[in-house]
């Protein structure tokens, strides 16, 4: 959804692609929900706080909302289990590819996860999908295009796209329409 910037430590270096506002409108209209799961390592080791990690989630939705589209939730893992500051440090069911956040936002918004679809630039997002019982596509932007040259052995992914349009186009084609009990 947005640029590869790095940590995004401030809030003039989050930069949606151009593409992501057609997509999460065109996934919405169908009927699914758009979520963001996200691990934010960078908090725990103490190189952005929690607050921007909430302040980037908040101009997400606002640059969203401003084109006529919008997430339905954003989760986020903080933790890592060797991390430099004590407060972060811990193993946890949250921290992708664990389905902890996934689990949570199925919970939270009523969602379906067998007809769920988990979207990622990762090899640990297909993964996560596989944990949480969903589809998963791997997209080609940030990190995907070096990820899909070097397959990880055990996760595949439904499909590679080279972007979250593309990416929403298929899950369109190929996907049942989604059920939110």
């Amino acid at each position: 959804m947005i640029e590869d910037v790095g940590y995004v430590d401030r809030l003039d270096r989050m930069r949606l692609y151009p593409w992501s506002v057609e997509a999460v409108r065109l996934l919405r209209r169908a009927g699914y929900a758009a979520v963001v799961v996200t691990n934010q390592a960078g908090v725990a080791r103490g190189m952005i706080s929690e607050q921007v990690v909430v302040e980037v989630r908040d101009r997400l939705q606002q640059d969203l909302a401003r084109a006529g589209a919008r997430l339905d939730g954003h989760y986020h893992c903080p933790h890592l289990p060797d991390a430099p500051l004590a407060a972060y440090r811990r193993r946890c069911g949250c921290h992708k590819p664990e389905p902890g956040m996934i689990r949570q936002a199925a919970a939270d918004l009523t969602l379906d996860l067998d007809r769920s679809v988990v979207v990622g630039d990762r090899w640990t997002d297909v993964r996560l999908a596989r944990a949480a019982g969903a589809a998963a596509i791997l997209v080609k932007t940030g990190y995907g295009a070096s990820q899909a040259a070097r397959p990880a052995p055990g996760a595949t992914a439904d499909a590679v796209t080279a972007n979250l349009l593309e990416a929403a186009g298929w899950i369109l084609r190929h996907l049942p329409h989604p059920r939110r009990d």
